[in-house]
């Protein structure tokens, strides 16, 4: 397994539950696909350096996760096809994630 780092840039137009809806959707493919989450972090609404979707600010929420390479694939399937996303990319991180001895 891999260490993946995924960076979400979402609508400022979505309410608190609606975001929280579509994070535990992308936490459940990455739990169903084999993959461990390590951290959901929160970096909230921010000004954009240039408009997206006509809009001027987004919400930016980082997903870290420990996966085969192939859940990547399907995670961001499914980013792409969620309403409110606006943009997003996916680092790996690590070759293997903390504590696997290769």
């Amino acid at each position: 397994m891999r260490k993946f780092e995924t960076l979400l840039l979402l609508s400022p137009e979505l309410s608190a539950e609606n975001r929280e809806g579509i994070l535990n959707a992308l936490v459940t493919v990455i739990e169903r696909e084999g993959g461990v989450m390590t951290e959901v972090d929160h970096w909230g609404m921010r000004d954009l350096a240039y408009p997206v979707h006509k809009l001027m600010r987004g919400y930016y929420v980082r997903l870290v996760y420990d996966a085969p390479a192939a859940l990547v694939a399907e995670l961001e399937r499914n980013i792409r096809i969620t309403d409110g996303i606006f943009k997003f990319v996916t680092v790996k991180l690590a070759d293997e994630a903390a504590g696997e001895v290769a």
